[in-house]
């Protein structure tokens, strides 16, 4: 959004007094539950003390949630009307309790996945141990949900329970295999226990949404994460840095991958940066999603609307897990968007998989190339394709139609 300090705020407001907030929504479209961010530093005239409290309020005088981020940006949901304004006032006070739902965690136990989630979805990135595994997983991977509250937690502790792990490898071991696999089947988060589970294929793939950097039409996949670095950690926000091992990029063979992603409370969709570094030229970029065998026509390219979605029948479709819809949302900088099928000559690098249906932009050096990528669950409140459709479509005409800040 863009943020505009009114000059009467910094040149005569004096201190102690409110901090009022002007929203405008320059389309026609309701905007429900969307974050803004205003820098903490244009609250200066609150003359907030140490440990001193705020708290933001809508017209009605009711409390709103917020959350202050790494960077320093005053962040909180807002509703705004079509092609409307809302106003918001941020004061001393104390601010109500609010329950963590945007949160992430580091799992080395399980060859250190990063794994975040908020009330929609959760999403999975590969880390050094499982590259060192020679297990060859490249794209993000996609857990489902169907309730709001925080579920990873217990699906990791679950799964990596170890003295249930034992005691399978024992009753194996005796022959008891219908008893090993009834403790199997009630920790593994393979299997929806009532909250979701983790049904989707990555393999060598872009998985549900990653991007990578495309030489002569072949994509230079990136492998596992090499550090990370979370930065926000909820209640209302998941921020976290992740650093990718050197590339060869033509004639660059140290070309260093940074993606920075955030995930926000009520929405589908993960907002990600990226940037290049030790790049010499414009390489093109793309951002994709697998395309699996169960279901080889469900994609949609959407150039014009600045999406492509995807439905995926999950990895074990006899299990009655439902749909997965998946999505990327891209900026202006969008060229194309198109199918990429695998040859025949590549199908067994890539098995289990079609093909990508994937969006096209040009990457310049040091840069960053913005994106938006996610899913929805058929169990979980997507109403079919034409719905995920059709959130994809606002959600882009939103990201390139920012709400518009004015402080005063």
């Amino acid at each position: 959004m863009n943020i505009l300090l009114a000059a009467s705020c910094l040149a005569g407001c004096s201190f102690n007094q409110a901090i009022h907030i002007q929203v405008s929504n320059p389309i026609d479209l309701d905007r429900n539950n969307e974050f803004i961010e205003v820098p903490m530093q244009s609250l200066q005239a609150l003359a907030l003390k140490a440990n001193e409290r705020f708290v933001v309020l809508d017209v009605e005088n009711k409390q709103v949630p917020y959350q202050v981020t790494h960077d320093s940006l005053l962040i909180f949901p807002v509703s705004v009307a079509s092609k409307g304004n809302a106003e918001y006032t941020v004061t001393k006070g104390i601010p109500d309790s609010i329950a963590t739902i945007s949160c992430g965690k580091y799992y080395p136990e399980r060859l250190d996945d990063i794994a975040w989630e908020n009330d929609k979805a959760a999403y999975r990135a590969y880390g050094p141990a499982l590259q060192a595994s020679g297990e060859r997983a490249f794209g993000y991977d996609i857990f489902t949900k169907s309730v709001s509250e925080p579920v990873i937690e217990y699906r990791y502790r679950m799964e990596t329970d170890t003295l249930k792990r034992k005691q399978i490898a024992i009753l194996k071991e005796s022959g008891k295999i219908q008893e090993a696999d009834s403790i199997a089947n009630a920790i593994s988060y393979h299997i929806d226990h009532g909250n979701g589970m983790d049904c989707y294929s990555v393999g060598t793939t872009l998985g549900g949404g990653t991007a990578a950097l495309m030489v002569d039409s072949c994509i230079i996949y990136p492998y596992c994460y090499k550090d990370y670095d979370i930065l926000d950690n909820g209640p209302l926000r998941f921020t976290v840095k992740l650093t990718y091992p050197p590339l060869i990029v033509k004639n660059d063979s140290n070309v260093i991958e940074t993606r920075i992603i955030t995930l926000d409370k009520g929405s589908h969709l993960n907002h990600t940066e990226i940037t290049y570094h030790n790049l010499s030229q414009d390489v093109p970029v793309v951002s994709g999603i697998v395309i699996h065998p169960e279901n080889p026509d469900g994609y949609e390219c959407c150039k014009e609307e600045q999406y492509i979605a995807y439905a995926d029948s999950t990895n074990n479709t006899s299990q009655n897990n439902g749909v997965m819809y998946l999505g990327v949302v891209f900026t202006k900088s969008l060229q194309n968007t198109f199918v990429q099928w695998f040859q025949d000559t590549e199908k067994s690098l890539h098995p289990g998989a079609l093909g990508h249906v994937l969006g096209i932009s040009t990457y310049t050096p040091e840069t960053t190339y913005t994106y938006y990528w996610g899913s929805g669950w058929s169990k979980g409140g997507i109403a079919g394709m034409d719905a995920w459709k059709q959130y994809l479509k606002e959600y882009a005409c939103k990201v390139n139609h920012p709400l518009q800040v004015t402080i005063k």
